[in-house]
């Protein structure tokens, strides 16, 4: 859901990859509908795992509560977003998260993209 919102509210103007440390193999049914009400289709999307180069090649690294297992290098910028894990919960448990994470979205843009910010 972070990745997809910072791609759209970004306009596309941040480069989003998105990953992780034991990813499922499929995107969560809720997280997708959630998303549809904000008109973003998360549905072709697929897990991936995430990769040392991938943190090497990033200037942002948002964790979701990946602790050691998350490559460090230094110089990186790292946040850890501690946020409620969506999976097996329904789309009504799901939406509070999704808002949390589009707020926390918003406001990294406007740290990255002062001049322009987030689209609505």
């Amino acid at each position: 859901m972070a990745a997809a919102y910072l791609n759209h509210l970004s306009a596309g103007r941040i480069e989003v990859r998105s990953a992780g440390s034991a990813p499922a193999d499929t995107v969560n049914p809720a997280a997708v509908e959630a998303m549809l009400e904000e008109g973003i289709d998360i549905r072709a999307e697929k897990p991936k795992v995430l990769t040392t180069e991938a943190v090497k090649d990033s200037d942002v690294v948002i964790t979701m509560g990946c602790g050691d297992t998350c490559p460090i290098f230094p110089g990186k910028r790292y946040e850890d977003w501690e946020l409620e894990d969506p999976a097996g919960k329904g789309v009504g448990s799901v939406r509070p998260i999704r808002d949390e994470i589009r707020s926390r979205v918003e406001a990294l843009i406007a740290e990255l993209l002062p001049a322009g910010g987030a689209q609505r």
